[in-house]
């Protein structure tokens, strides 16, 4: 299972190995432009994608066919008869979470639900099999919660693990009620609508970010349901998740060359230096002058 990157930014690719025949990859454009990202898999893998936002194009037979997977939304390839290696064009800004499960793996796991899920029927087992959906909230949190793992390494292996099943598990379980159960904050999509709205307005004024009240009555949703909401969906308090946004715009920025440690502070709301760099040294426990010596 061969990996090839092209032209990406540094740490596009996050991919965990969870068990034979079982892995979990995080793709995180965080640039201003177009990524390619080409990994090759064999005939003998299901592959589950979901792009959490902005847009993927994944290219088949060399560039002649391609299938756009929008923001929230899921594409379940798999083929028996050919291998089907991701070629993956990632739009600014994208993130996509791909589950790759081997079809030996996924028959022990629904051995005794074969004819529930449509591709393991036996009139099925030997066909290419295409899906595409709705990535629903609950999905969501799961993905957001992958996405934004901040717990300690050391139990990284056993939360994926948990999470993957979890996924798999709201993808085939799609009963009427299966969000309500799973997460009844975001029964209300207006709820969730708001929540997302909340992510973009931090994201854009991340410099001067509006204070949590202020934030609460932009986007007209209580305090408490504005905190709630916004750590269910994407797996951390709304100041956490600013921070860890701007360390890796930052990260990025350092990156690129092409701009100095205290203008990428600026950009990224700390008026001085000093409390860009202890802020740095926080999150990747360096300093950015080190960061940038040791791409060199």
């Amino acid at each position: 299972m061969e990996i090839q990157i092209k032209n990406n930014a540094p740490g596009i690719l996050d991919e965990t190995f969870i068990e034979n025949g079982f892995y979990i990859l995080k793709f995180q454009n965080e640039t201003n432009e177009s990524q390619e990202v080409i990994r090759e898999i064999d005939s003998s893998y299901i592959q589950f994608h979901f792009c959490i936002k902005g847009g993927i194009t994944f290219n088949f037979n060399n560039g002649s066919y391609a299938i756009q997977l929008k923001e929230e939304n899921s594409l379940l390839l798999y083929n028996p008869q050919r291998d089907l290696p991701m070629n993956l064009e990632m739009q600014p800004d994208s993130w996509l979470i791909t589950i790759l499960i081997s079809i030996q793996k996924f028959h022990s796991l629904f051995s005794k639900e074969a004819d529930y899920i449509p591709f393991l029927g036996e009139g099925n087992r030997d066909k290419k099999y295409y899906s595409d959906g709705n990535i629903s909230p609950s999905m969501a949190v799961v993905l957001n919660q992958i996405m934004n793992y901040g717990l300690h390494q050391s139990i990284k292996l056993l939360y994926f693990k948990g999470k993957a099943y979890e996924l798999l598990s709201l993808y085939f379980n799609r009963p009427e009620d299966a969000d309500i159960e799973q997460c009844p904050f975001l029964v209300d999509e207006e709820n969730v609508i708001k929540i997302r709205k909340a992510k973009e307005i931090i994201i854009s004024r991340m410099s001067e970010p509006p204070t949590l009240q202020e934030l609460s009555k932009e986007i007209g949703l209580p305090l408490k349901k504005l905190k709630d909401g916004f750590k269910q969906i994407y797996g951390e308090p709304v100041y956490t998740f600013l921070f860890d946004y701007k360390m890796e715009v930052a990260r990025q920025l350092l990156a690129s060359g092409s701009h100095n440690v205290n203008e990428v502070g600026l950009k990224v709301g700390y008026s001085t230096a000093s409390h860009f760099i202890a802020a740095f040294k926080k999150k990747f426990g360096t300093t950015p002058k080190k960061y940038i010596m040791s791409l060199s």
